[in-house]
């Protein structure tokens, strides 16, 4: 597979990535599309155990997912501005901790959001917490599911 068509499975998987954050947007289905795409187009045995991987973990997420409350963000009163931040402090802390720095960096995104929007550590706490118990943790699981998959693909075009 050129580089350009890595690039442009690259480019799916970040949409993927953004549309977890958007309700209503397969973001995560869009992920295991790219994935299935470049395991198919470069057939051989690390690209098929990197889709097996990933199915597994999209399957996974949806069961726990479907145990979790429903996403009612909106309702609750988040903000797009609360989402890009929660994204990316997600993904900055996957990065820096690779694999379970996704989590912290999720809340730690939905935190700064806040105490940018409130001022006070404790009106920010606060929102933290009713943000989490209206569907961010259902957000945290898709987003998380993602990353991993996309991590396991980059790892395996750069290192594979």
């Amino acid at each position: 597979m050129g580089a350009w068509e890595l690039l442009l499975v690259g480019a799916v998987m970040v949409l993927g990535l953004c549309g977890v954050l958007v309700p209503g947007v397969p973001g995560s289905w869009l992920v295991w599309a790219a994935v299935a795409v470049w395991a198919l187009r470069d057939p051989n045995g690390l690209a098929w155990g990197v889709l097996v991987g990933a199915s597994v973990v999209l399957l996974a997420s949806q069961v726990l997912r479907w145990q979790l409350p429903p996403r009612r963000l909106r309702q609750a009163g988040a903000t797009r501005r609360l989402e890009f931040w929660a994204g990316a402090g997600a993904v900055i802390g996957f990065c820096v901790v690779p694999v379970v720095g996704a989590v912290p960096g999720f809340m730690g995104g939905i935190y700064v959001s806040e105490r940018l929007r409130l001022g006070t550590h404790g009106d920010a706490l606060a929102s933290t917490r009713i943000a989490m118990r209206a569907g961010g943790s259902n957000v945290l699981v898709e987003l998380f599911a993602c990353l991993l998959i996309v991590g396991a693909w980059l790892g395996v075009v750069i290192w594979g």
